[in-house]
């Protein structure tokens, strides 16, 4: 499969008045044409910060994008000035943010806010843009879209707001959407149908995804392979299978843990101790080592690199190294790695919640 989205040892900084916050730190990874790759971790493990620089809307000045390439159809995105990044933005990239209400203009009816990229981007007449604005809500399956172009967007449910959102993002059909915790205001119910909506226009469009999330119940759902961040890094990454059927990090060990199950009889639910660092001053080792039972006297002075394991799957983690001890995973993870294995997938949305922050 041919790369459309290649991220090289990124390093994103905040320069605020208690010092440099590194929030991101040597984040490497690429996406494949049609590929939908999801990262996970804690909240403050860098996900959304690397999508936003990769949209390049860091917040000036605090935000700093220090070291790093973000390739894109073989253009650097790092060096795109901001008229150029307005003509990428909504027309190769979209992405769809976690409140649909911040996202849309309570002034403006919402066939004007679906127009309006259109208009720009495909250089289309008011009338034809609103002929594809009506395309676009019935897509998403938002019923009677004649009428509801014309409504604002405080006379939508919260479900809804998401579809426009989504129809925004897609409706000058980019080639990268970036999906940033869609769905996490919303409930079960709805959750479950806008994934579905998701994988159903990518199938159409053969769009790429990057879907930013916190539960793993949806990373089963929609997601080829894995990244799992903590504490601004990348520190596994695999197929989807890979990170359910066979982790091998620690941390993903304790996000794994930490999702409660149908048919689990105890009430106690598994949380991983501690918090993460103060990214002021990270530590010069394995930055998940004050919170890992499995931890290794090398993991207090040497940051781990990643190890291959498969082809495919990397995890960064000294207990890989030829030398260091055999250890499995704790009994919960094996429990639930055992479960995946015995129903042939891994647990969906529903039941999919991380606890571990």
């Amino acid at each position: 499969m041919s790369k459309l989205l290649e991220v090289n040892n990124l390093n994103v900084s905040f320069n605020t008045f208690g010092g440099e916050v590194q929030a991101v730190r040597g984040v490497t990874f690429d996406v494949n044409k049609g590929e939908t790759l999801a990262i996970v971790g804690e909240s403050g493990s860098g996900k959304s910060v690397t999508t936003k620089a990769i949209m390049r809307l860091l917040p000036k000045p605090q935000g700093v994008i220090k070291e790093g390439t973000i390739m894109f159809e073989g253009e650097d995105l790092v060096h795109k000035s901001e008229k150029e990044m307005q003509k990428i933005r909504g027309k190769d990239i979209s992405m769809i943010f976690q409140d649909p209400m911040s996202s849309l203009n309570p002034t403006m009816k919402i066939g004007n806010q679906i127009m309006e990229g259109l208009m720009k981007h495909q250089k289309m007449n008011r009338r034809n843009a609103s002929e594809r604005a009506v395309e676009l809500l019935k897509l998403v399956g938002i019923p009677n879209a004649d009428q509801r172009l014309h409504q604002y967007p405080h006379q939508f449910s919260g479900g809804m707001r998401q579809r426009v959102v989504v129809a925004i993002a897609l409706a000058c059909n980019p080639k990268l959407l970036i999906a940033d915790e869609p769905t996490t205001a919303l409930d079960v119910t709805i959750q479950a149908q806008i994934l579905e909506l998701m994988k159903d226009i990518q199938k159409e469009t053969s769009s790429a995804i990057v879907f930013i999330t916190h539960d793993l119940g949806v990373v089963a759902n929609v997601a080829d392979r894995v990244a799992v961040m903590y504490a601004g890094r990348i520190v596994e990454i695999g197929t989807t299978e890979e990170i359910f059927y066979n982790p091998k990090h620690p941390y993903t060990w304790g996000l794994l843990g930490s999702m409660p199950t149908l048919d689990d009889s105890t009430e106690d639910l598994i949380t991983i101790p501690g918090s993460p660092p103060d990214m002021t001053d990270p530590p010069k080792g394995d930055a998940f080592a004050p919170r890992n039972a499995y931890a290794l006297k090398v993991d207090e002075e040497m940051q781990p690199p990643m190890f291959k394991v498969s082809d495919t799957h990397y995890a960064a983690t000294w207990l890989l190294h030829e030398n260091a001890p055999k250890v499995k995973p704790p009994a919960s993870v094996q429990k639930r790695m055992d479960g995946f294995a015995s129903t042939g997938e891994a647990p969906g949305a529903k039941d999919g919640e991380i606890h571990g922050s």
